[in-house]
C-alpha cells in the first residue's frame, strides 16, 4: 500500500508538471490559433538556463527564476509573436506547423552548441527536505510543483473568465475585428498569449528538470512535455480545467505503468516502452477525439499554384536529368569525400529525393502534414534487409507494400482529423517508432542491418556508379509518377480536398478514401526510398531514422518548395551536402530557413526571382492557376465530371 501511495504522489507531481506546459499550449492556441510545437524546446532551454545560472554560476534561485521567466521567456514570447507568428494569420494550416517546428529545431540546435551533450548536468531541488504523511515520505519539491500547477490553473481560469482582458484573449482568434471594435488591440492580445505560453513552458521545464535523475538531455527535455500535448488535446486546446485533470491523469497512468507493468516485461524492452509511452498517450488522445467540423470555404490567397509540366515535358526533363546523372557517375567514379565516395552520397541524395516526392504528394498536394516519412523509410529498410536476405527486387516490392499497408493503418483512425491533429498524430507515431522500434536490439541489432546491393540476371549493381544510376532511375520514375498523379483526376481531387474539404464532401466525394489512398501511396514511396537507401549504404542502424532528422528534412523540403519536384531534389541535395560539411548546423539551417520564408508560402522556388522555365516551354502554355476562392466551383466540376464519366 505504501508503494502505491508513493507512486501516486510522484504521478501527481509529474502530471502537475505536464499540466503547466499543457495550459501554456492551451493559452497560445486560444489566443493565436497556433499550436506551438516548440513548447518543449522552450522548456528545455529554460531548464538548461536554470542549470547555468544556479548550478554553474551560483545565482540565487529566485533571481534565476526572475531572469528566466520575466526577462527571458516573456521577451522571447513577445519577439516570436511579433516577428514570426503575426504574419501567419489566415495562412494555410501547414505553415504555422512548419514555422513552430523550425523554431523547435533552432532551439535544439542552439542548445547543442551552447551546452555540449557529452557533459552531464543535474539540477537539484529548489526546496530540499521531506515530510512524512500517511506512512510515506513526500519531498517538499513535489509539493511545490503540485502547488504551482494548481495556482497556474486557477489563475489562468480566473484571467480568462473573470477579466475583460481574458474575454479579449479568448475572442481574438474567432473575431479580431470585433475585439478591435471593443477597444482592445488584437495584436497585443495575441502577443500576451504567446508571452504567457512561453512563461508556462519555461516554468514547466525548470520544475521538471529536477525530476531528471540521470541529468539533463536536450532531446529528452524537448520531448518531455509530449504528455502535456496529449492533455491539451483531451482539453480540445481550449478547456484549462479539463487539460489540468487530463495531465494529472496521464502522469498517474505513466507512473503506474512504469512501476507495475514494466517490471514484468523483458528488461530489454523496458527502456523502449518507457520512452514511447508519452507518444502512445498522445496518439490515443488524438484517435479518441470526436470528428472535427469540415472547413466550409477555401483559403483566400493570391498565390499562384506551381505550374504542372505536361507529360512530354516531364519525359524530356527526366531524360535530361538522367543524362546529367550519367555524366556525374563518369566524372566522380572512385572519388571520395571524408571517407565516403561521392557517388554513394549521390545515391543518398536520390533516395531522400524520393522521400521528398512522397511529401509533395501527401502534404504539398493534399495538405496533410506528415512528420513520419522517415519512419516509413526505416521500416522499408528493415523489410528490405529481412526479405530474401536483402538486395533483391522482392525486397523492394515487399518494403513498398508493407509501408503502404502501415500508412493506410495509420491513416484509417485519423481520417476524421485534419491539419494540426494529423500533424500531431504523425509526430507521435514517428517518435514512438524511433524510440520504441528502431532502438530495440531485436530489430536492428547492435551493429545494424546489412543490406546487399541488388543483383539482376546479367546485371550487377555492386559498384557505386551502377548503384547511383539505378537509384537515379528510381527517382526519375517516382517524379514521373507524382506528376502524372497531379495531372490526373485523382490529383485534381487532392488539390480540391486541400482547398475545401466541405465542398469536396458536398459534391459526394469520399474524403476518407482519398486521405487513406494518398497517405498509403506516400508511405509506400518512403518505404521504397528506405529500401534503396539500405542498398546504397549497405548497413542501416538505429540512428538513421530518428525523429529529429525526419522533421528537419520536412523543413528542408518546405524551404525549397513542398509542391514541386525540383524542391524535393534540391532539399535532398542541400540536406546531404550540409550534413557532410556541418552536421550540427542542419537544425539551425532548417529552422532559420523556414522562418525567413515565412512570407513565401511556396518556398524559395515559389519566389518569382528564383523561377525559371525550360527554353522550349511557352509561357502560360499549360499554366494552372488555382485560386482558393474558386475551390467550391472546382470541387463541383470534379464531382460533375466524375458522374459524367461514370
Amino acid at each position: 500500500m505504501s508503494n502505491f501511495l508513493q507512486y501516486t504522489v510522484f504521478g501527481i507531481m509529474l502530471g502537475s508538471g505536464y499540466a503547466i506546459a499543457a495550459t501554456g499550449l492551451v493559452v497560445t492556441y486560444t489566443t493565436s490559433g497556433v499550436f506551438n510545437f516548440a513548447q518543449g524546446a522552450v522548456g528545455m532551454i529554460a531548464a538548461f538556463g536554470y542549470w547555468e545560472l544556479v548550478t554553474a554560476h551560483h545565482v540565487p534561485v529566485l533571481v534565476a527564476l526572475v531572469i528566466i521567466l520575466i526577462l527571458g521567456a516573456s521577451i522571447a514570447g513577445a519577439f516570436v509573436e511579433r516577428v514570426l507568428m503575426r504574419r501567419l494569420h489566415g495562412a494555410s494550416a501547414e505553415r504555422p506547423v512548419m514555422v513552430t517546428l523550425g523554431l523547435m529545431v533552432i532551439l535544439t540546435g542552439l542548445a547543442a552548441i551552447i551546452w555540449s551533450p557529452s557533459t552531464q548536468r543535474t539540477v537539484g531541488y529548489m526546496i530540499n527536505g521531506q515530510f512524512r504523511l500517511v506512512g510515506i515520505n513526500i519531498e517538499y519539491q513535489y509539493v511545490l510543483i503540485i502547488g504551482v500547477a494548481i495556482a497556474v490553473a486557477i489563475g489562468l481560469r480566473a484571467l480568462f473568465y473573470g477579466t475583460r482582458t481574458g474575454y479579449a484573449l479568448r475572442a481574438v482568434v474567432d473575431d479580431p475585428e470585433l475585439v478591435a471594435m471593443s477597444g482592445a488591440s488584437p495584436n497585443r492580445m495575441s502577443q500576451y498569449g504567446w508571452i504567457l505560453g512561453f512563461m508556462m513552458a519555461a516554468l514547466a521545464g525548470v520544475l521538471l528538470a529536477s525530476t531528471q535523475t540521470t541529468g539533463l538531455n536536450i532531446e529528452a527535455m524537448t520531448l518531455l512535455v509530449v504528455s502535456g500535448y496529449a492533455a491539451a488535446i483531451v482539453g480540445r486546446l481550449k478547456n484549462i480545467a479539463v487539460t489540468f485533470i487530463a495531465a494529472v491523469g496521464i502522469g498517474l497512468l505513466e507512473n503506474y505503468v512504469v512501476n507495475y507493468l514494466l517490471p514484468h516485461l523483458p528488461q530489454s524492452f523496458v527502456p523502449d516502452v518507457t520512452v514511447a509511452l508519452p507518444m502512445v498517450f498522445l496518439f490515443i488522445a488524438l484517435v479518441m477525439l470526436p470528428s472535427v467540423r469540415l472547413r466550409a470555404v477555401g483559403r483566400l490567397t493570391t498565390m499562384r499554384a506551381p505550374r504542372v509540366p505536361s507529360g512530354t515535358e516531364s519525359l524530356v526533363a527526366g531524360a535530361v536529368f538522367f543524362v546529367v546523372a550519367v555524366a556525374a557517375a563518369l566524372a566522380f567514379d572512385n572519388t571520395e569525400f571524408k571517407g565516403t565516395t561521392v557517388l554513394t552520397l549521390g545515391g543518398v541524395v536520390m533516395t531522400l529525393g524520393i522521400v521528398g516526392l512522397s511529401l509533395i504528394l501527401v502534404t504539398g498536394y493534399s495538405g496533410q502534414v506528415s512528420l513520419c516519412q522517415f519512419s516509413f523509410m526505416g521500416i522499408g529498410a528493415f523489410v528490405m534487409g529481412k526479405v530474401a536476405g536483402g538486395g533483391s527486387l522482392l525486397g523492394l516490392v515487399a518494403a513498398t507494400a508493407v509501408c503502404a499497408a502501415v500508412g493506410a493503418l495509420i491513416a484509417l483512425p485519423t481520417i476524421r482529423l485534419r491539419d494540426l491533429y494529423l500533424a500531431l498524430a504523425t509526430f507521435a507515431f514517428a517518435d514512438a517508432v524511433a524510440n520504441g522500434f528502431f532502438t530495440d536490439t531485436h530489430i536492428y541489432g547492435s551493429g545494424g542491418v546489412n543490406i546487399g546491393r541488388i543483383v539482376l540476371p546479367g546485371l550487377s549493381f555492386g559498384g557505386d556508379a551502377a548503384e547511383f544510376l539505378m537509384v537515379s532511375v528510381f527517382f526519375v520514375l517516382a517524379a514521373w509518377m507524382v506528376l502524372a498523379i497531379r495531372r490526373s483526376l485523382f490529383g485534381r481531387r487532392l488539390v480540391a480536398l486541400n482547398d475545401s474539404p466541405a465542398a469536396y464532401a458536398t459534391v459526394g466525394l469520399n474524403i476518407g478514401f482519398t486521405k487513406v489512398a494518398v497517405f498509403a501511396i506516400a508511405a509506400g514511396m518512403a518505404g521504397l526510398a528506405g529500401a534503396l537507401y539500405g542498398t546504397v549504404q549497405q548497413t542501416v542502424g538505429t540512428s538513421d531514422f530518428d525523429i529529429f532528422p525526419g522533421i528537419i528534412f520536412v523543413l528542408f523540403v518546405t524551404i525549397w518548395s513542398i509542391r514541386t519536384v525540383s524542391g524535393a531534389f534540391l532539399a535532398a541535395l542541400t540536406y546531404v551536402v550540409l550534413n557532410q560539411l556541418w552536421p550540427s548546423g542542419l537544425g539551425l539551417f532548417a529552422g532559420i530557413g523556414i522562418i525567413l520564408i515565412g512570407r513565401a508560402a511556396g518556398g524559395i522556388l515559389g519566389i518569382e526571382a528564383f523561377q525559371f522555365h525550360l527554353p522550349w516551354v511557352k509561357q502560360g502554355a499549360v499554366e494552372i492557376c488555382e485560386k482558393s476562392a474558386a475551390s467550391i466551383g472546382s470541387a463541383a466540376i470534379i464531382g460533375s465530371g466524375t458522374r459524367a464519366a461514370g
